[in-house]
This record gives C-alpha cells, structure tokens and sequence, in this order.
C-alpha cells in the first residue's frame, strides 16, 4: 500500500488542532486528527470525500 502524504491546510491555525488530509492516492483520501495520528485514520473514495468537502468550497478540495 502507498504511504500517505499528510498535509494540513493552508488556514490550519498554530494550536495544533487540525485535520490532516493525504490526497496521494488515487483510489483512497485519507483523514487523520493533527494532535493524535497514532489514534487512527479515516479512510474515503474519492467521491465520498468530493461529496463531503462540496459544501465547503473551492479551499477545502486542495
């Protein structure tokens, strides 16, 4: 399996509380909280996470 490629976004503020999102797979988004990687990851299709980020804007898909 590909390692993801975690990155926080570009708005995340300097408290650490954050997701973080790996789009380096072409069949898999990963999500992880920023504080507690080791707590685990969440796992989407693409469609799933184009339907989930949809309402929040041209930001949040990048």
């Amino acid at each position: 399996m590909t390692a993801f490629d975690f990155r926080k976004s570009s708005y995340s503020g300097s408290g650490g509380e954050c997701v973080e999102v790996a789009l380096n797979n072409p069949r898999t988004v990963a999500v992880q909280d920023s504080k507690s990687p080791s707590e685990g990851i969440v796992r989407l299709t693409p469609a799933a996470w184009a339907a989930f980020t949809a309402g929040f804007g041209r930001a949040a898909r990048q």
